[in-house]
C-alpha cells in the first residue's frame, strides 16, 4: 500500500510539472511541441506534450550508447562516453594474450581480437555495469558487460564461439551461470580454442597435494592458457599451489593474483 501511495504521489507531481511546463509554453507564444527531461545517472524518461493532446511518457528502449573507439584486444576495448575516452575490461571474460609486453601472444589470441574487432569497431554499444564487481580494476579501467544494437551480450557471444574463456574475478557476478554454461557447451562442441589440435597444453607435473587436490588426483593440469578460477578451488593455499606451479607472479595464466602481491585467491581465506 505503501509503494502505490509512493508511485501515486508521484504522478500528481508529474502532472502538475507537465501543465506548468504546458502554460509556459502557451505564455510564451510556443506553438510546438513542448518537452521536458528528467534525467538520473542510469536513465532518463521523456515527459512529451502537445498543445492539443494530452502528456505521456516515452522510455528509451536503450538507456546508454556509446561508440567504440578502439578494440584492444578480445576483453578489452575503448569507448567514447560523453567526449571521454574510457577503456572498458569486459566482465566475467578473459581471452588469450596479445598486446601484454610481458607475454608472448598466446594461442588463439590474434583470432579472438580479430573476432572482437570484426564485432565492435566503430559500432554503437550499450554497456551493463555490475556492482557485485566495482566500477573500476586496479588499472583503472571501467567493469562492464557490452551489449551489440541487437541486444546480443556480446561478453557471452566470445564465451559461446570459442573465443574466451569464462573469468570469475574473486566474486560471483551477474552472468556468472550462463557464462560458465556457454563455456562448457563450447568446450563440448569443440569451438575455436576448444577445437581439437588448435592449441596444444603444456602440462605440468604436479609437485604438492595441495595441487594435486586442485586440479583431480592423478591427472594433469594446464598452466598455458587461463582455465582454472578461484572458485575452482576448496582452499586458498590450494590455489596459491597451482599458481607457484604455473609460474607464480611473471606467468599467473589463470590471472589468480588479483592485486599483484603474490598471494592469490584471498577471497578465499
Amino acid at each position: 500500500m505503501r509503494n502505490i501511495l509512493l508511485v501515486g504521489g508521484g504522478l500528481i507531481l508529474l502532472t502538475i510539472l507537465v501543465s506548468f511546463v504546458l502554460s509556459a509554453g502557451v505564455e510564451t507564444g510556443v506553438q510546438s511541441k513542448t518537452v521536458a527531461i528528467l534525467a538520473t545517472s542510469t536513465a532518463k524518461i521523456a515527459i512529451e506534450a502537445t498543445s492539443t493532446g494530452p502528456a505521456f511518457l516515452v522510455v528509451p528502449k536503450v538507456l546508454n550508447s556509446y561508440q567504440v573507439v578502439k578494440v584492444v584486444d578480445g576483453d578489452t576495448v575503448v569507448v567514447n562516453i560523453n567526449g571521454k575516452t574510457e577503456t572498458l575490461r569486459l566482465i566475467g571474460i578473459n581471452t588469450p594474450e596479445t598486446v601484454d609486453p610481458r607475454k608472448a601472444v598466446e594461442c588463439f589470441g590474434k583470432e579472438a581480437s580479430a573476432k572482437a574487432k570484426s564485432l565492435l569497431a566503430g559500432q554503437t554499444v550499450r554497456l551493463e555495469a555490475d556492482p557485485s564487481q566495482g566500477e573500476r580494476d586496479k588499472y583503472n579501467r571501467l567493469l562492464c558487460y557490452v551489449f551489440l544494437a541487437d541486444g546480443t551480450n556480446f561478453n557471452k557471444l566470445m564465451i559461446s564461439q570459442g573465443f574466451a574463456y569464462e573469468y570469475t574475478y574473486n566474486l560471483p557476478y551477474k552472468y556468472q551461470a550462463e557464462f560458465k554454461l556457454a563455456e562448457r557447451e563450447a568446450r563440448e562442441l569443440k569451438k575455436g580454442l576448444w577445437a581439437d589440435g588448435v592449441c596444444e597444453d603444456k602440462i605440468v607435473t604436479k609437485e604438492t597435494p595441495a595441487a594435486q587436490s586442485a586440479a583431480g588426483v592423478g591427472e594433469n593440469y594446464i598452466c598455458d592458457r587461463n582455465v582454472y578460477n578461484c572458485t575452482n578451488f576448496k582452499t586458498q593455499t590450494e590455489a596459491q599451489s597451482v599458481f607457484t606451479a604455473c609460474g607464480g607472479p611473471m606467468a599467473d595464466p589463470h590471472k589468480l593474483d588479483s592485486d599483484g602481491d603474490g598471494v592469490v585467491c584471498e577471497s578465499l581465506k
